[in-house]
């Protein structure tokens, strides 16, 4: 069957080290053991659909070495489909996570065979109306707005995380059909688009307004909101107990995908995606931690409905 979820974007190997206090500078923080995992913004995404019983391929680009090769078997074992999974000379994409006690983390990521992503890899799929393309902003921009204008031309619906929040003309950003952005991305967007807003309720409705597209701001604890025209939503997270955020909020974007393809309403997707994400904070690391459906479907029994505005 012909995935309805095609996820363009980075890949990684994350190294994930839980410590007692996260790092001063020039300080040195002992602890006995790491975790790895497959990582990066874009395969975190891909992984979170297909966890959520999404048809899903991912198109990216990994070096020729063996995390390249653990990373392209890691996918393949959850069902993604990876033949737009390019094997590239150099390095795979590596990312080192320090969490602590309180689930807070710092991270730093060497690009390597992400930076060699290119848009000709989406233009070789098949894609159309029935069709959502999954992007963010780990890979060259310039790739990723000729991405965007590639699955708008097919009819696609075009989903960018702005995740981390580097700059795209605002036309490419009217291209997109939902945008997801954090607290921080908002605030660095509203500032790049001289929209002078500052609490996310203000700048989820403007950014909506200034770019004509559903906006989604996630909030963490709070949840989060979006707004199309005159409608907004607001989801809460649900109360867990949280040891480490990493890949929560890609958690949130694959699991919206999901739901969306399925054709859920736009409020009740929020709510699935705030839920898989506030679950994500469970577990330590990024893709062991993203829910399977049943596991959602029971946390959602007990979760707050979704409040719409008009």
């Amino acid at each position: 069957m012909t995935p309805t979820i095609v996820v363009f974007g980075s890949i990684n190997i994350d190294l994930t080290l839980r410590v007692p206090h996260l790092p001063s500078v020039g300080e040195t923080v002992l602890t006995p053991a790491f975790s790895q995992a497959v990582g990066g913004k874009g395969a975190n995404q891909a992984i979170a659909a297909a966890r959520d019983g999404a048809l899903t391929s991912f198109i990216g680009c990994v070096g020729n070495d063996t995390f390249g090769m653990s990373a392209r078997a890691a996918l393949a074992d959850l069902g993604i489909e990876t033949s737009g999974l390019k094997t590239v000379p150099g390095s795979t994409g590596l990312a080192t996570v320090w969490v602590d006690g309180d689930g807070h983390n710092q991270i730093a990521v060497a690009s390597g065979a992400n930076s060699a992503l290119k848009a000709d890899a989406l233009c070789d799929r098949e894609i159309g109306p029935d069709t959502f393309v999954v992007l963010q902003m780990e890979t060259p921009p310039a790739e990723v707005q000729a991405a965007i204008a590639h699955a708008r031309s097919r009819g696609a619906c075009v989903i960018l995380n702005l995740a981390p929040a580097l700059p795209l003309p605002a036309q490419a950003l009217r291209e997109v059909a939902i945008l997801v952005l954090n607290e921080y991305e908002a605030t660095v967007l509203c500032g790049l688009l001289a929209l002078p807003e500052v609490e996310p309720t203000e700048q989820v409705t403007a950014l909506a307004r200034h770019l004509s597209t559903t906006v989604i701001i996630t909030l963490g604890r709070a949840g989060a909101i979006g707004a199309r025209g005159g409608t907004q939503w607001q989801v809460d997270a649900l109360a867990v107990p949280a040891v480490d955020t990493t890949g929560a909020g890609d958690c949130f974007v694959g699991v919206l995908a999901a739901a969306l393809s399925r054709g859920t309403a736009m409020g009740d997707a929020m709510q699935r995606a705030a839920a898989a994400g506030s679950l994500a904070c469970t577990i330590v690391g990024a893709m062991p931690s993203f829910p399977t459906a049943d596991r959602i479907d029971g946390a959602l029994a007990d979760a707050v409905q979704p409040q719409t505005q008009r």
